[in-house]
């Protein structure tokens, strides 16, 4: 079950909702612009190039994001695949949706890196084998962490139709 604002944690105003989208999974972060900082929250299962929409929805209700960001998966030399158009045409329905703007930050070796962490954590005792799943919400996460360094979106933010 997806992860809700628990009491004392900052929802709303300055909540971001970032997505890892695949074919068959998107992972989902939550994160703070005022904290900058990220964390997985969820991992949905994707059909036919839409998300579960009954599961975004209560996510998106309970932390009211103003910002919605999706990784865009590149190729090495920077320029776009047909993994990103999917990753855009995601992000064009979420934007409609929920009448937010959404921004893209690039994604590469994010995966690489989540699976890093989720390594790290295992060793640690932090995570177990069955939370493999998980990876696609710790790569939103790194997605998130990266725009927020950044502070600014690799394309101009989409505003919603």
């Amino acid at each position: 079950m997806p992860a809700t604002p628990e009491s004392g944690a900052s929802a709303g105003s300055d909540s971001i909702l970032a997505f890892d989208c695949g074919t068959r999974l998107v992972g989902v972060a939550i994160g703070n612009r005022l904290t900058a900082s990220a964390r997985p929250l969820a991992t949905l299962p994707m059909r036919d190039g839409s998300p579960d929409w009954q599961q975004l929805d209560r996510l998106h209700a309970s932390w009211q994001p103003e910002t919605l960001v999706v990784g865009l998966p590149l190729r090495l030399d920077g320029k776009e695949q047909q993994a990103s158009r999917a990753a855009r045409q995601f992000a064009a329905a979420i934007g409609a949706r929920y009448g937010l703007p959404v921004a893209f930050e690039d994604e590469r070796d994010s995966s690489r890196e989540a699976a890093q962490r989720f390594a790290h954590a295992r060793a640690a005792g932090a995570r177990r084998r069955s939370q493999r799943a998980a990876i696609d919400a710790d790569a939103a996460a790194v997605i998130l962490e990266r725009w927020l360094q950044h502070s600014a979106p690799l394309a101009p933010q989409t505003s919603p139709p």
